[in-house]
């Protein structure tokens, strides 16, 4: 149980190890669905080839779509994509770097999917049984059998009990000819997934080192202080709501005693500390104002040390102004004893 913890909080520490947790779950969840999947090809010359690719290829599509709907980024990406520009400029690399690292994540699910049905070889099986080569492999003198008749007894190849072409093509010969394919082009795409994702990790340092660590960084800095914002939000909405039902009640004991004369509660003590973090929004209106100028104009990502009072006649960070000096004349005196 406690190993299990760790992983969990180490799936927890970052948005990036979180996306790998998810991306890895996903990963495990298609291989179990295509194992508890159910593989009936319908054995029809015209429709064995969109059953076998679409199964071959629809699941990973859905596989990527759902990688990106379940990457909390995509939002992110989204709203910087299409904010105004405002006080804040729009780095293109860092939403480039935002989208790749979404679309590397969600290719692993159906690059799974993709690689399991390749060595297992039944969509190859169902999608390109009637184009075994009967020349080479079976008997293609077979009398009596026109070119769609031979086609018909293709499409069966995948249904073994109910193939009927043995003296055309022995149906193990068909099935192993195309499976062996199958595995091949399984392997080769593993391969090549693999060697790209090799060359992408070793030779990108090589290249654009710096620019990826600034997109990196400013990437994660957009992911926290969206964070931070609605963390602000939902505190500014506490204090608002705790304001707003303590001066409804406090009106509520006031109606009371003006009827019935009694003496008022005393005032909550952490009604001033609820109020002190409203920090003067203290309406719908500016609090909508302020939402929008969020949206809108962000603050520039340019820090402005507080200025120190200038009492003594300036201000700085410890030390005085220094101002141009007008060049000195240097003037030489010559003594002489007499």
């Amino acid at each position: 149980m406690d190993k299990f913890r760790m992983i969990f909080q180490f799936f927890q520490s970052n948005q990036e190890s979180f996306m790998n947790g998810i991306c890895g779950i996903m990963a495990l969840a298609s291989t179990q669905m295509y194992s508890a999947f159910d593989f009936n090809c319908p054995c029809l010359p015209h429709y064995n080839l969109a059953y076998g690719l679409g199964i071959l290829l629809v699941p990973p599509f859905i596989l990527f779509l759902l990688g990106f709907v379940l990457n909390n980024n995509i939002s992110m990406l989204a709203e910087e994509w299409r904010r105004p520009q405002g006080q804040r400029g729009k780095d293109p690399s860092v939403l480039r770097y935002m989208f790749c690292s979404m679309a590397q994540r969600a290719m692993i699910a159906p690059a799974v999917w993709v690689s399991v049905t390749l060595l297992d070889g039944k969509c190859i099986t169902c999608a390109f049984c009637t184009s075994v080569p009967v020349e080479s492999l079976g008997n293609a003198s077979h009398p009596r059998l026109s070119h769609g008749e031979i086609q018909r007894v293709l499409a069966q190849i995948p249904c073994k009990e109910i193939y009927n072409g043995q003296q055309l093509i022995a149906n193990e010969v068909a099935v192993r000819y195309l499976r062996c394919i199958s595995q091949a082009l399984g392997w080769c795409f593993v391969l090549l997934m693999t060697t790209l994702a090799f060359l992408v990790r070793s030779l990108r340092p090589c290249f654009s080192q710096a620019a990826f660590l600034k997109s990196r960084y400013w990437s994660h800095y957009i992911d926290i202080e969206r964070k931070l914002f609605d963390q602000t939000c939902a505190e500014h909405a506490r204090s608002f709501a705790k304001v707003c039902i303590q001066q409804f009640f406090e009106g509520m004991s006031r109606d009371l005693v003006a009827a019935r004369c009694h003496l008022p509660r005393k005032v909550p003590a952490d009604a001033g500390e609820a109020a002190e973090k409203l920090l003067g929004i203290t309406d719908q209106g500016t609090m909508n104002m302020a939402l929008k100028s969020w949206h809108r104009c962000k603050p520039p990502l340019h820090l402005h040390p507080p200025a120190l009072p200038t009492g003594n006649g300036w201000a700085g960070e410890g030390q005085p102004p220094t101002h141009p000096s007008a060049p000195r004349k240097e003037t030489a005196a010559y003594y002489s004893w007499v």
